[in-house]
């Protein structure tokens, strides 16, 4: 792919980049009132740094699912899909949700009881007006994105 100079780059950045030009996740972004959009943005910009420095994770794809923002590991099938969205039934929230059978919120909300706030067995609760917690919240989505890499090392 070409880069800004021309050049053919072949990094795994430039496959990154352009598996996020689908007009219909912008327009998602777009929607979201802007306090939101913010804080949703930059837990994007978090998942995207977390998967091009965890090692296994391969190419990430955004894409859609259940008209949310999802992340998903199609180069290496190593991880549980993530989509982030805004609490509907809660102004000011958003949330990271990820697969309720695998079983890792409960492993999130052992390693950061007093840290993180849950929604069941299938998210991470997020206060638009307050910081993001990322080394946690790296921590969670690293999990998430080799959750299928650790399971088979786990049955060998």
């Amino acid at each position: 792919m070409p880069n800004s100079t021309g050049k053919n780059s072949g990094t795994r950045a430039a496959r990154l980049r352009a598996d996020f030009s689908d007009p219909a996740v912008d327009a998602v972004f777009n929607a979201y009132p802007t306090p939101l959009k913010a804080k949703l943005k930059a837990l994007r910009r978090l998942i995207l740094a977390t998967a091009r420095t965890t090692k296994g994770v391969g190419a990430l794809q955004e894409t859609l699912k259940w008209g949310q923002p999802s992340y998903l590991t199609p180069e290496t099938k190593s991880g549980s899909t993530i989509r982030i969205d805004q609490v509907k039934s809660a102004a000011g929230q958003y949330a990271v949700y990820f697969h309720c059978q695998t079983g890792l919120v409960d492993t999130f909300r052992e390693l950061y009881p007093a840290k993180l706030r849950f929604g069941g067995n299938r998210c991470i609760l997020l206060d638009a007006k307050g910081e993001l917690p990322r080394a946690e919240l790296r921590h969670c989505v690293a999990l998430a994105l080799t959750y299928h890499l650790n399971k088979r090392k786990a049955t060998r």
